[in-house]
Formats: structure tokens, sequence, C-alpha cells
């Protein structure tokens, strides 16, 4: 009896140690196209071979990042559903929706950061302005008439616009679009809006195709596939300097062993998973292809 019962307190750990044994459920709470999107399937399948098991991605759009959260944070803590979460479902969201019915930071368990992303203050080429002090007095010599695009009101893109306009007392019109930063830039390479920031993996496809100008970015330093375009700081404006950080995390309850196994995992990524910073050409060849 003895024995019996010493080996059904190994199964637990003989269970553990086979982990993963079967596929993964990537979420990331955003649509296809914005910089979450980029750095998922660029740890696809760098992750597949480091777990051994088929990482499936799973889009999760709407209400800034929420749902996704929510979903995942309510999934078994088995290791099976792991969140792609960044700076505004994890530590914006939970400041501006009050009645959310997880707390990211309790509900969720942090593993690591894979990647920080900065942001770029695009415009669509019809704005008659090529840098951001030229926006700015473009903006205030014409209140009321400039509409900026966003991927939520409680995102960072939203955020770092809203800063902007705080600094500067600028009136500008708010244009929120539904799943992320994909569709916002969408909208801004169609004329439907005149101006937003960016993370860098969302704004390079429509620099590049010339459909949209770069007049400054968020980070310390100019980043080498825009080695023309200045910093915020060098624009006047150091404090829009930022970034959007990105990390995985699993549903709270995760045993140990898990957690672990994926830390491991995460580290190795983090390196993969900076080419959404260091190859932003990459980037931009997968969002025309997506």
């Amino acid at each position: 009896m003895k024995r019996f019962l010493a080996a059904l307190l190994c199964l637990p750990s003989l269970a553990l140690a086979q982990y993963p044994a079967k596929p993964i459920h990537m979420i990331i709470p955003f649509a296809p196209g914005g910089a979450s999107d980029f750095v998922g399937r660029i740890m696809q399948p760098k992750m597949a071979e480091l777990l051994g098991q088929p990482i499936i991605v799973e889009n999760k759009p709407g209400a800034a990042g929420n749902i996704g959260a929510e979903y995942a944070a309510k999934s078994a803590p088995d290791g099976y559903t792991v969140f792609l979460g960044n700076v505004g479902s994890i530590a914006i969201n939970p400041g501006v929706y009050p009645k959310l019915s997880i707390n990211p930071l309790k509900d969720l368990i942090a593993v690591g950061q894979v990647v920080d992303v900065p942001s770029i203050l695009i415009v669509h080429p019809s704005t008659p302005a090529n840098t951001v002090k030229a926006l700015v007095a473009y903006a205030k010599a014409n209140p009321g008439k400039l509409n900026f695009a966003s991927p939520g009101s409680g995102s960072l893109d939203r955020l770092e616009m809203e800063l902007l306009r705080n600094l500067e007392k600028l009136d500008m019109v708010h244009v929120p679009y539904k799943g992320g930063a994909g569709p916002a830039v969408a909208g801004l390479m169609g004329g439907e809006t005149h101006l937003m920031f960016a993370t860098a993996a969302s704004a390079m496809p429509a620099i590049k195709s010339a459909r949209a100008r770069p007049l400054a970015v968020t980070s310390t330093k100019r980043i080498e596939q825009l080695s023309d375009v200045p910093t915020v700081t060098e624009a006047g404006y150091p404090a829009l300097t930022a970034g959007s950080w990105q990390g995985i995390f699993v549903p709270a309850g995760a045993p140990r062993e898990v957690i672990d196994r994926l830390f491991g995992v995460t580290m190795v990524e983090r390196g993969v998973s900076q080419l959404v910073s260091v190859d932003l050409a990459r980037a931009a060849r997968m969002r025309q292809t997506a």
C-alpha cells in the first residue's frame, strides 16, 4: 500500500516532466498586422522547436486587448495556454477599465519579457509637416481639423498622442480602431486619418511603401532602419520617450515546473524576437505577405 501511495504522489511530477505533451496555444490579444502579431509569429517556429510541440497562434482582438487577456487568464493553468501580453493589456488596462473581470497582475503570472519596441510618429503623406515642430504648428493653426488614429482608447499609442496634445494644447480628433495597430495603420494609409503613434513593426510597412511619413521615434537612440529620422528628444520632446514591451504570461496557478520550462524558452526567444526591433525590414515583408 505504501508503495502504491508513493507511486500516486509521483504521478504529477511525471506528468510535468513530460511537459509539453501536446500543442500549446499562444493567445495574442490583437488582430494580425500589429506588433504583437509580429512578435508572436516570429517566436512561433523557434518556440515550437525548443518545446517539441506545435505552437498554435490564436488572435483574439477586441477591447484594447482585454478580450484576449480575460480568455487567457480564465484558461486552465496547465501551461498549454500562454498569453503574449504587452504594456497595454497588462499595465495600462487595469487603470483604464476598472470593471475588468480579471486583474492581470493577479490572474496572470509573468514568465519573461521577450521584446521592447519603440513607437514612430507617422503622418499621412498629404499632411503638410516634415518635422514634429511643423506638425505642431500646423495643428495649432488648424484646430479640430486633424484626426489621429489609435488601436483603442487605453492603448500606448493613444496615450503617447494625448501626452503630445497636452504638452502643446492641441485640438485634434481621436479615431479609435478595433483590433489593434494593424487596422489603425491601414486607416492612416488609406487617408482616413492624418497621424498616429504606431509601434515600429506596425509602422514600417507603411513607411517603406511611402504611404506614411515618419517624423520621430520614441526610442532613446535612432533606429538603424530609419537613421535619418530623429528621436523624440532630438525633436524637442524628451517626455515622449517610450517603448512597448511584450512578454509571455500564463494563468495563475500554473505549476512552477511549467513556468521554469517556459522561462528557459523565453530567454532564448528574447533573442529571436528582437528581430522585431532590429530587423524591421523582415517585419515589413511579413506584413505585406500576411
